[in-house]
């Protein structure tokens, strides 16, 4: 769900700034913070000077995308009281939290990576090779005992 300022045609000038607040599962799904939390977020960010915002959902959690014309206007949404009680309310206050500059989630492909082949043979290096030990059958001599490879009894 992307905001609003893309559907009037806002016109950004100079070099707008994305954030990321990356919210991860934790007692409680992620998507329900999410809806506890929404519409102040975005009220907060609209009235700060936010120019977009988008949310994003993922296996592991949700991410709320807002884009500000200057790192001034973000520091000054992230200091609201109303942006402070959000954030301390995610599911998993301890390591379910990532704020950052830029477009989150993993903002690429959107399908998983798949392996690459490993460089070279991508093997474990075998041992070097060993001298062959061979047997020589024709020179046993039966009558001393050498012919015996496998004894009975």
């Amino acid at each position: 769900m992307a905001g609003s300022a893309n559907r009037i045609g806002l016109i950004v000038d100079g070099m707008a700034e994305w954030w990321s607040i990356e919210v991860f599962h934790g007692e409680f799904r992620a998507s329900g913070w999410q809806e506890a939390h929404s519409s102040a977020l975005i009220e907060a960010a609209w009235s700060n000077g936010a120019v977009d915002w988008a949310w994003t959902e993922h296996p592991h959690g949700v991410v709320f995308e807002v884009c500000f014309a200057d790192e001034a206007k973000w520091q000054a949404f992230r200091a609201l009281p109303a942006v402070k009680a959000a954030l301390d309310a995610v599911p998993d206050p301890a390591n379910g939290l990532l704020i950052y500059r830029g477009r989150g989630g993993g903002s690429g492909a959107l399908a998983p990576r798949r392996p690459r082949p490993t460089a070279g043979a991508g093997a474990v290096q075998l041992p070097e090779p060993q001298d062959d030990r061979i047997l020589r059958v024709t020179a046993l001599d039966p009558a001393a005992g050498d012919a015996e490879l496998c004894p009975t009894g």
